[in-house]
């Protein structure tokens, strides 16, 4: 077997047999990869390690390559950085599992990718000293995300500007195609490109900022009462404008015919029709 050193962020594990497990590291020597760990799940010998491999930690290893298997295997493992609060904030953790999650569907190639490795290996030590702001970090990963992945504004931002979506620019006016950020949303775009991750908490996006009335937010008390007083306004007028239903009584079978569906009764005034009856 051929030995190598490397660094990996976990992204996702699958449990295999009764004590083992798959790990799917994102490594900077080979892209996303497939590890076997055997005997990390036992109450007994490696079961210690199972803490190593939680979403988006960071793992520093000695790996194990072999022609005749497809899947890798650890001959030594240990935590990358020192993590102090991901581990034990909540809210850090929900995080953790999405940008994981996301990561693990994206990225498919077993080819190393520097850039996109050192991103992700940063993203988690910011992560995890952020003061302020954890819960816009997703959206600033993902933003930063896209550009490593080739999506990325084309242009520069100018107050007002709408974002074309499909062409990827900003733009002083609406596509007439409809699939755009609106001025409101083209200027977050710009605030998630730009900013440092240490100044995310001055990204407003809490319900006590003013909105377009064309955005689908949490709304206040007096907002949902004055929503539900619309509604129940608009159900009324509804109904007072319906008109009736017009039912047919139902045939009573005393009568001697035999109820059909709509199909058998044509279908059988054809039979009589063709017979001469």
């Amino acid at each position: 077997m051929k030995s190598y050193k490397g660094r990996g962020v976990v992204l996702h594990t699958l449990k295999y047999g009764d004590s083992s497990m798959v790990v799917y590291p994102l490594t900077d020597v080979g892209g996303r990869r497939s590890y076997m760990v055997q005997g990390v799940r036992s109450t007994r010998g490696h079961g210690s390690k199972l803490a190593l491999f939680q979403p988006m930690f960071t793992l520093e290893f000695e790996g194990l390559e072999s022609h005749r298997q497809e899947m890798h295997r650890f001959r030594e493992v240990h935590s990358g950085q020192v993590l102090q609060s991901l581990p034990f904030d909540i809210r850090k953790s929900t995080v953790a599992l999405f940008m994981a999650e996301v990561l693990y569907r994206l990225v498919r190639e077993s080819e190393p990718n520097e850039a996109l490795f050192d991103f992700v290996w940063s993203s988690v030590g910011a992560l995890d000293s952020l003061q302020e702001g954890t819960a816009n970090f997703h959206l600033w990963f993902l933003v930063n995300l896209s550009r490593l992945l080739g999506f990325f504004p084309g242009n520069g931002y100018a107050e007002g500007d709408w974002f074309d979506v499909r062409e990827g620019l900003y733009t002083p006016l609406q596509p007439a195609h409809g699939l755009a950020m609106n001025p409101h949303d083209a200027r977050i775009l710009r605030d998630m490109v730009e900013c440092d991750v240490r100044c995310l908490a001055e990204i407003g996006l809490n319900r006590r900022e003013e909105l377009p009335a064309d955005r689908n937010v949490l709304l206040t008390a007096g907002e949902r009462q004055e929503l539900l007083r619309r509604s129940a306004t608009a159900i009324r007028q509804a109904q007072q404008n319906a008109s009736p239903t017009c039912t047919k009584p139902r045939e009573d079978p005393s009568y001697g015919d035999t109820v059909r569906t709509a199909n058998q009764r044509a279908y059988a005034e054809d039979v009589k029709r063709f017979k001469g009856i």
